[in-house]
């Protein structure tokens, strides 16, 4: 099974810019769909972007479309979340996930990195 290691994450002021990265441990990583989800305290995981297999397609929750980029390199492995003009409630812990059943829910996800977590100040 795939396993999923999230870096990156770290304080910025608002209108700030972070980029987060998850490294997966096999080659069959082109074989995912890969998405990245957050959770901010007392809140539930919500989707935040997605990405196809050979990247064709990408996915963004409204309350990050415009702002936030996804992509991948499957030749390394990764899956990037550029985040640009953060806002305070970008506040999460942004985690990356892999599977091959759905995009924006994560019941279709079955692997999940730890998280890292992403503080914007105002």
């Amino acid at each position: 099974q795939v396993q999923l290691v999230e870096s990156g994450g770290g304080l910025v002021q608002a209108g700030g810019s972070l980029r987060v990265s998850c490294a997966a441990s096999e080659r069959t990583f082109s074989s995912y769909i890969m998405g990245w989800f957050r959770q901010a305290p007392g809140k539930e995981r919500e989707f935040v972007a997605a990405i196809t297999r050979s990247s064709t397609c990408t996915y963004y929750a409204e309350s990050v479309k415009g702002r936030f980029t996804i992509s991948r390199d499957n030749a390394k492995t990764t899956v990037y979340l550029q985040m640009n003009s953060l806002k305070p409630e970008d506040t999460a812990v942004y985690y990356c996930a892999a599977g091959d059943r759905g995009v924006t829910s994560a019941v279709g996800y079955d692997t999940w990195g730890q998280g890292t977590q992403v503080t914007v100040s105002s």
